[in-house]
């Protein structure tokens, strides 16, 4: 029987064991089966928890670990459960220790940043929740992807305190991403800048003037505060906040309160809004007239004080003003800040009411008595103060007389005799002094004082029976070019000028009369206000010879011009009681006992007197007599009269001789009534002529 089996040549042995071999073979298929590899995303089950570990089946040989904290949600906490079925990132097939190692975190990274590349292609929003802040913003987890945004990314407007978007979910819009680099960049505020526009657009479609709205406070300035009305910020002024005076934004509204406002004015040019809440509350000034009549008292308080002056609210919304000069009595020029205070409980009294202005006037003085009509009451006038001395000006003295009250001396009342200049200066701030109460003037708020009249008025006296026309005798003292300063009675001044010292021109110089020398003049004016005198030694010997003509130059008499010359000379020397020797040789001619032309000598012995001025007395009396020409000027008897006095010489000589009659003519033709002057240049024998020829 033949064995037709063949036997196979012995194979080479093999240097891997036969069990190994076919062990890795049936891997490499298994792997290759269930199409799993690392670096990719796989299904896997749920088999355990245990502590911070979840146990995923993934179909492996071994079950692979994942971090529980890697299932978080956004709110912190797992949601994972056995039995779920989870998506994983296969890191490694086996690592050394024969594990597979699963990464929850990787695979959501993964699917996310699928959907993140999708939406930043189409500009699609996507939804995250802020992580954690990380230095210049935050960090957004968005499904598993983690992004950056900027500080400046996460509002319209700066967001002091983030702490309430922590850990909810926004919307957010993809700006850069980088899958390489898995770097990412989100912004929030594009979201919400969109948001705004289409809600200003619906805004703005239904907005009218009158309409009330709600909007939050998101920011406040000094001038007011502007409210978002959702989509478009409107501007709350200050005045429009309350009816009450407020001073600052912030005394009625905050950032981030809701607030209820009236559109005021509404512009769709430039899309400004004008909005008010005290116009939904009740206007506190309708009937205001009524509720504070004229002449009323009311308490407020001072909410305001102003350089011009403070105000008072009367009740909320409701305001006066009272003015800086309605706030005291005395003091005037002051700051309101010095008189009151703010927040200060006054009494006012209600001056003036203009409902139409929304103006109340007020006055606080007016609630005080008056100090003026006090001090009247205290110190009528006549009485007299004494104060200190508190201010001198150029006008005169402020004196201190009580309290705040203050009252005048002018300088015209601080003497009698001295100038004001020379007596205001003997006065300094601090001296107490001593007045008399002048006027008091409640309405002009007025105390004029004087300090002279605390004494008797020496002019008055000095004055008593003299007037416009009077002669006086006067003491020179002091010659100036213009004239002489003289004193009456040793106390009134006066003034002879320089044309009213003598009738004639040539005797009308001051340089004649040295201070100390007494004169006699007629008073052509007195100035009662300057208390000056104005005298005229012309116008007295104008009117001693007007007078001298009227006694003894009458035509029936016969008499001359030396006559009537000698005869005033004569009466004028014994009504003074001077024994001159001119006089004494008239008065002998008269008894007889002249030579045998009686009329002629008693002329020429006249004449003598006239022209003796060697003599003392014939200076004296012509002295006496130059003191007063001005007199017959002011008085209109300038020339009538001296021309009357000179027909009345001419028609009592008209039958004398020609030479006379020459003399008579240059008495008539003398410039100013100058008598004097033709007889002195008549010569003695000329007149004996004359009085032989008559």
């Amino acid at each position: 029987m033949t064995n037709n089996t063949s036997t196979a040549p012995d194979a080479p042995a093999s240097t891997t064991p036969a069990g190994e071999e076919n062990f890795a073979d049936l891997f490499n298929e298994f792997l290759e089966r269930i199409n799993i590899v690392e670096g990719a995303v796989t299904s896997g089950t749920v088999l355990d928890i245990q502590g911070d570990l979840v146990l995923i089946d993934v179909g492996l040989k071994a079950e692979g670990r994942v971090p529980l904290r890697e299932f978080n949600t956004a709110g912190g906490e797992p949601s994972v459960a056995v039995g779920d079925k989870v998506e994983v990132f296969v890191e490694r097939l086996e690592n050394n220790q024969g594990e597979t190692v699963l990464s929850r975190e990787k695979a959501q990274r993964e699917e996310v940043w699928n959907q993140l590349e999708a939406a930043f292609a189409t500009g699609d929003r996507v939804k995250g929740y802020i992580y954690q802040r990380v230095k210049g913003g935050f960090t957004i987890n968005l499904g598993g992807a983690f992004a950056f945004l900027p500080g400046s990314q996460i509002d319209i407007r700066p967001v002091r305190d983030v702490t309430p978007l922590m850990g909810e979910e926004h919307e957010f819009r993809i700006l850069k991403m980088d899958r390489r680099r898995s770097n990412i960049v989100v912004s929030r505020r594009s979201v919400l800048e969109d948001e705004r526009a289409d809600q200003r657009a619906e805004l703005i479609a239904g907005l009218a003037e009158g309409q009330v709205l709600e909007g939050v406070v998101k920011n406040i300035t000094d001038y007011g505060a502007f409210v978002d009305l959702g989509g478009l910020d409107g501007l709350l002024h200050v005045t429009d906040m309350s009816w009450r005076r407020i001073n600052h934004p912030t005394e009625a509204v905050s950032i981030g309160q809701t607030v209820r406002v009236q559109v005021i004015r509404f512009n769709p040019e430039n899309q400004r809004i004008s909005l008010g809440m005290k116009q939904l509350e009740t206007d506190p000034w309708e009937g205001v007239g009524a509720k504070y009549p004229v002449g009323t008292r009311f308490t407020g308080r001072i909410t305001n004080i102003t350089d011009y002056g403070a105000f008072v609210e009367l009740e909320p919304g409701v305001e006066g003003l009272v003015h800086v000069s309605e706030m005291s009595w005395t003091r005037k020029n002051v700051h309101p800040g010095k008189i009151a205070s703010t927040s200060q409980e006054v009494e006012v009294e209600i001056l003036d009411v203009d409902a139409g202005k929304r103006r109340i006037s007020l006055g606080i003085k007016q609630t005080q008595s008056n100090p003026w009509e006090i001090f009247l009451l205290e110190h009528p006038v006549g009485s007299e103060v004494e104060g200190e001395v508190r201010n001198i000006t150029e006008f005169g003295l402020f004196i201190n007389i009580g309290g705040d009250l203050d009252g005048m001396v002018h300088m015209s009342d601080l003497s009698w005799q001295q100038s004001a200049d020379q007596e205001i200066a003997k006065y300094h701030k601090g001296d107490q002094v001593k007045a008399k109460v002048l006027d008091v003037d409640v309405d002009k708020e007025r105390i004029s004082l004087g300090i002279k009249q605390l004494e008797p008025d020496p002019y008055a006296d000095a004055m008593g029976g003299i007037s416009r026309g009077s002669v006086v005798t006067c003491t020179v003292a002091r010659v100036v070019d213009g004239g002489v300063e003289v004193l009456i009675n040793g106390v009134v001044p006066g003034m002879v000028r320089k044309t009213e010292l003598a009738r004639d021109r040539s005797d009308q110089r001051p340089d004649r009369f040295a201070p100390g020398d007494r004169l006699d003049a007629k008073v052509t004016n007195i100035d009662k206000a300057s208390r000056r005198v104005s005298l005229s030694v012309k116008s007295l010997e104008i009117e001693e010879e007007k007078k001298a003509m009227e006694a003894y130059g009458s035509t029936d008499s016969g008499a001359t011009l030396g006559d009537i010359l000698g005869a005033a000379l004569s009466a004028r020397s014994t009504d003074a009681g001077e024994e001159d020797e001119p006089v004494e040789a008239v008065e002998t001619g008269e008894s007889g006992e002249a030579d045998e032309s009686g009329e002629a000598t008693e002329s020429d012995e006249a004449i003598e007197a006239v022209e003796a001025d060697e003599t003392a007395e014939a200076v004296e009396t012509e002295e006496a007599v130059a003191t007063d020409a001005a007199a017959e000027v002011v008085e209109s008897d300038e020339s009538g009269e001296a021309e009357e006095s000179d027909e009345a010489v001419e028609s009592d000589a008209v039958d004398a001789s020609d030479e006379t009659a020459a003399t008579d003519e240059a008495v008539e033709a003398g410039e100013d009534g100058e008598v004097d002057e033709a007889v002195e240049t008549g010569e003695d024998g000329e007149v004996d002529g004359a009085d032989k020829e008559s």
